[in-house]
């Protein structure tokens, strides 16, 4: 019965993952989106989030301002009817601890198992952006000591470059 539920409440990576955005130099979630993904009302959800305000710090989840929803609005004029939606107001926006506070709140089993989803989706992509990091540092750090190599690596992988761009001869009966 319970992995029912699991089922029944998984959402696809990829419909979470367009709803994470850079905001403030940090990733967040809206509360409008929140609302869509645990079943739930923007209006029902924000009413839990004022009667627990406390559980809210700056760094859990914060309003936006009245500069950042009008930059909001123009992005979306004409591209996203779903995101000109809801915008009447400044939307929360909540960070990783906010949306893991959120479940304490909203104590829905849906909100529960999809929580636990993003979250893990939060940790894949601070992942993802540890591993590119590590990997620049070491392709600097190899730059800088073997600077001669890299050169040379560069150079060749051009000419391969310009020599994959030259016209080749066609196969076949010349006419």
């Amino acid at each position: 019965m319970e992995k029912e539920k699991q089922i029944e409440t998984a959402i696809d990576i990829e419909t979470i993952k367009e709803r994470i955005y850079l905001i403030r130099g940090g990733k967040v979630m809206l509360d409008m989106d929140l609302a869509v993904l645990y079943g739930t009302s923007t209006k029902v959800l924000k009413q839990s989030v004022k009667r627990n305000i406390e559980r809210f710090p700056d760094d859990f989840m914060f309003k936006f301002t009245k500069e950042e929803l009008d930059n909001w609005r123009s992005q979306f004029v004409t591209s996203n009817s779903r995101l000109k939606l809801g915008l009447r107001i400044e939307p929360l926006a909540f960070t990783e601890q906010g949306i893991a506070m959120l479940s304490s709140v909203l104590n829905s089993q849906r909100a529960i198992q999809i929580n636990i989803q993003i979250i893990r989706i939060f940790t894949k992509l601070r992942r993802m952006v540890d591993t590119y990091k590590e990997l620049r540092e070491k392709v600097e750090e190899m730059e800088k000591n073997n600077e001669t190599n890299f050169r040379e690596i560069f150079r060749v992988i051009r000419l391969l470059i310009k020599e994959d761009k030259k016209p080749k001869n066609k196969i076949g009966f010349k006419v």
